[in-house]
């Protein structure tokens, strides 16, 4: 699928997912994939091995494809069918950042990230901290496990219980406060108040009423739905 150009075509809702060289359970990421109905696919480097052993077919390949092996990227290659993008490894963005970008010129009116998680914390940070390009173009994004669905709130969000991820819900600033934060429809409600990167007041929260409502007036949340 080419980036939206023309008035009709954005008017389309783009679903994106980005499959990315983390940690991936495939039982897992298989279901969520037939449930959201994915419009485009892109693959990041590694994750490209994925979308390889799962017959999964990609729209577009970025990385510097340090960490997939030389024999999946050449069958890419030699097939010409998925568009691929090839960056030097000495570069300042990451594979993800690159894909994200890439899903956001794309058109993406919403965007979920597989594989963004796992055993590099480095990583993991690095990809939350990008989610700040998305929410900045107003299009929200996700990086999700079996455990884990994380977003950011950089003003209101609106959480029914019956689609809730998971039994917990946490909040934690990107950065060194988020002010002016509301909880309503949670187990601990909050009212007007300040989260600070040297507090976890916002952790293990629960969703009590039909519909749960966080908004903030300064910074931005990260808001992470557990599962144990």
């Amino acid at each position: 699928m080419p980036a939206i150009s023309n008035a009709a075509e954005k008017d389309r809702k783009v679903n994106t997912l980005i499959i990315s060289g983390g940690n991936i359970s495939s039982d897992f990421a298989l279901d969520f994939m037939e449930k959201q109905n994915i419009d485009y696919i892109i693959a990041a480097d590694r994750g490209l091995a994925f979308a390889r052993r799962y017959g999964i077919r990609p729209d577009l390949i970025v990385g510097d494809f340090d960490s997939v092996s030389r024999e999946i990227i050449e069958g890419y290659r030699r097939e010409g069918k998925v568009p691929i993008r090839t960056y030097n490894p000495v570069k300042d963005d990451t594979d993800t950042q690159i894909a994200l970008e890439k899903a956001l010129e794309a058109g993406s009116s919403r965007i979920w990230i597989l594989g963004g998680t796992g055993t590099r914390l480095d990583h993991v940070l690095g990809n939350i901290c990008i989610l700040k390009q998305a929410d900045r173009a107003g299009v929200p994004a996700f990086l999700v496990d079996e455990h884990n669905r994380i977003s950011l709130v950089s003003s209101r969000a609106v959480l029914k219980k019956e689609e809730q991820f998971g039994a917990y819900v946490s909040f934690l600033p990107l950065g060194d406060r988020a002010f002016g934060v509301n909880l309503t429809g949670f187990k601990y409600p909050l009212s007007d108040s300040v989260l600070t990167s040297d507090n976890s007041l916002g952790i293990s929260n629960e969703i009590t009423a039909d519909e749960a409502c966080v908004s903030v007036q300064g910074g931005t949340l990260i808001m992470i739905e557990s599962r144990d």
